[in-house]
């Protein structure tokens, strides 16, 4: 049961926010008393600190697994922001900003777990991505990847990119093609390009 309380809070929270949704309403939709739920999660704190770190375990492994199909960097981290994309729901929810707001030891937890996985990622991808000279040779990999890292938490500011005027798919695309051109070789920006264009057809 507690199984399916998560993924059921879980699926809730993504598609309304953490604040909107309440224990009622996960109760009603699963077709359970209150009572159930709190006979797994002594609050509604704790089940959410749960689906959090739940659902970035996922991710985690799903990246694992993009990153063991051994493509070249660029495709690589187009592959990523597809896949972590496709585990956010309605956009206009925010509720990564709702879990900023509300939940901020929750989401400071989630920032630290999401900073040493991407920088072991990011730092990996630079490395890679200057071996295939791809990507320029005088990078520094570890500031390349915390800057990205940096930015990619900036843009999901709502106060700097308020999402009426900036989607968040769109955004994403244009922040890692921002960053990628600061970054590529000649042979990278040809591949770049490529990847591009093939996504605007």
């Amino acid at each position: 049961m507690k199984t399916k309380i998560k993924e059921k809070a879980t699926d809730m929270f993504l598609n309304y926010g953490f604040k909107s949704v309440t224990m009622d309403d996960i109760a009603n939709a699963i077709g359970i008393s209150k009572k159930t739920i709190y006979s797994s999660y002594t609050n509604k704190t704790a089940l959410i600190e749960d689906c959090v770190m739940n659902k970035i375990c996922t991710i985690n492994n799903g990246i694992d697994s993009l990153i063991a199909l051994g493509k070249n960097p660029i495709e690589e981290l187009y592959d990523i922001k597809r896949y972590v994309m496709s585990h956010l729901k309605d956009e206009k929810t925010s509720p990564q900003f709702q879990l900023m707001k509300y939940y901020p030891k929750i989401h400071e937890n989630m920032k630290s777990m999401q900073l040493n996985k991407m920088q072991k990622c990011l730092v990996s991808n630079v490395e890679r991505g200057i071996e295939q000279e791809i990507y320029r040779p005088n990078l520094n990999p570890e500031f390349i990847a915390r800057i990205y890292f940096s930015g990619i938490n900036s843009i999901k500011d709502q106060k700097l990119f308020p999402i009426e005027r900036f989607p968040i798919s769109t955004l994403m695309d244009d922040f890692l093609e921002y960053h990628l051109r600061g970054i590529v070789t000649e042979k990278g920006e040809d591949i770049l390009n490529r990847i591009i264009n093939s996504i605007q057809q």
